[in-house]
Formats: C-alpha cells, structure tokens, sequence
C-alpha cells in the first residue's frame, strides 16, 4: 500500500515535471547552439571589419556570457523557477559596480569607440588633450604615445574620444609650412626662384603636390614668403628642418639678406 502511494507521487511528479524538464533541456540545447552560431557569425563580421584582436576578444567573450546568462534565465523560468528577484539582484549589483566605476566604464567606452571607427591607429602621429606623440598602444582604457621627446604619454579614452584629434598621418601626406623673410631690396622674383629650387632640392620633398612659394606678408622690417614642400607623414621632420637649412644656404650663395637686428659698434677715439 505504501509503495502505490510512493509509486502515484512519482507519477504525478513525472506528469507535472517531465514537460518543464523536458523543455528545459530542449531550450537549452537550441540555445547553446544558437549562441555559438551568433558568436560565429559576429566573430567572421569584426574580422572582415578588421576590428582589433584586443576588442574583438572583449566583445565575443561579452556577447557569449551575456546570452548564456540569459538562457541559463530562461531554463530557470521553464523549470518553474521564479527568476523575478533574481534579475533584480543582478540589475543591482550592475548598477552599483557602475556607480563605482563610473570614471572607468567611461573610458572602456572610449576605447571600444575608437577600436571601432579607429580615428587614430598604432603608428599615428596624432595631437590630443594638448599632447603631440606617436601611437603605440590602444588600450581598453588607456592610449598610450610616444612624444619627439621619447616621453611616454598616457591618455585616458574617456578624454581622448569626446575631445578633439588632429592625425597628421591618416592622409599619408604632410604640407610643411615655413615662414622666410628677406630684405626689402631683394628681387622678389628671384629670391622666389632660389627658395622653390633649394626645397626642390631635398630628396625627401615631393613633386606632387607641388611646392609653394609666395609672398605673404610685407612686415616692418621684411618680405615674408610662405614657403610650402609636401612630405610623406614620416619625413615630416627631416623636410622642415632640412629645408630650412638649404633655403639659409641657397640665399646667402644668392646674396638676398635676411634682415635681422644689427648691432653698430661706436669707438670713440679721445685724443690726448
């Protein structure tokens, strides 16, 4: 007697069990199969979009523990499990994990949106938040420069994504923009003809765009030309300052002076 009443409890159990449990186990069967199918796709899509390995990482480990923790929700609800209390438990330890890191999960915002629509690259030679340097690591919540004076640079991706950037190098081409003056008395025609063939001159100067000389200004004590050779981004430096140089050369083999101050010495002689 006591064994029909054990064996009409488990049947009654099985009756009232058996289809949540049954579809538990088919929902979580789909949805593991569902999930790394979503997570391949959206791998193959960041690799054709050349995401970065290091946000690419993030965001496919993020998506799959996000919808396991979702299906692992589900599968409690199927099973009867009420899972009101325990979504609100996570929505508040994620708002208070949020209200503690806020400075933080403002800058790991930062960093995905510059991996994403990449204004700067590794390489770079930007100018940011008042900074000028190289880029030599994009961080999840750092970016990391390198000045011209090899001092190593970090800007938050908070700052660095809602502020201005200046990238001298996504075009490939720098215009390198120089300021000469020479005495009034000078043929401007041709202190022009010797400034366009000294910058011409340097190997590292491009024909195309072409160069620009011309006057600019008619100041106090000069004629001010714009003298303008393109380079390649990475020969900015070895243009402007190798120019500079040919320009002082080439107007001094020319004989056009360029004014400056001039001191005149006064000797007295006081006969006895």
């Amino acid at each position: 007697m006591e064994l029909d009443k054990w064996i009409d409890k488990g049947m009654d159990a099985v009756i009232i069990y058996g289809p949540k449990i049954i579809g538990a186990i088919l929902i979580w069967i789909i949805g593991s199969w569902l999930i790394a199918r979503l997570v391949r796709v959206a791998k193959r899509i960041m690799e054709k979009r050349d995401y970065e390995i290091s946000l690419s990482k993030f965001l496919l480990n993020f998506l799959k523990y996000g919808l396991r923790i979702f299906l692992v929700i589900v599968v409690l609800g199927t099973l009867g499990v009420s899972t009101a209390s325990f979504a609100a438990v996570i929505a508040a330890a994620g708002l208070a994990i949020g209200l503690a890191l806020q400075g933080s999960l403002s800058n790991f915002a930062g960093g995905i949106l510059l991996m994403i629509f990449k204004p700067v690259r590794v390489g770079d030679l930007i100018e940011a938040q008042g900074e000028l340097g190289v880029v030599e690591e994009i961080q999840i919540f750092n970016t990391i420069l390198n000045s011209p004076e090899n001092k190593t640079i970090v800007i938050p991706n908070g700052a660095l994504s809602n502020g201005n950037i200046v990238n001298y190098t996504k075009k490939g081409k720098l215009r390198v923009d120089l300021v000469i003056g020479v005495d009034y008395g000078s043929d401007l025609q041709r202190t022009r003809e010797v400034l366009l063939e000294a910058i011409n001159s340097h190997p590292k100067t491009l024909k195309e765009p072409a160069p620009t000389v011309a006057v600019s200004e008619l100041a106090d004590s000069s004629v001010n030309f714009v003298v303008r050779p393109w380079a390649d981004s990475g020969d900015y430096w070895d243009v402007r300052f190798g120019c500079l140089e040919r320009c002082k050369d080439a107007l001094d083999a020319a004989g056009i002076e360029i004014p400056f101050p001039h001191r005149v010495q006064i000797q007295k002689q006081v006969q006895a």
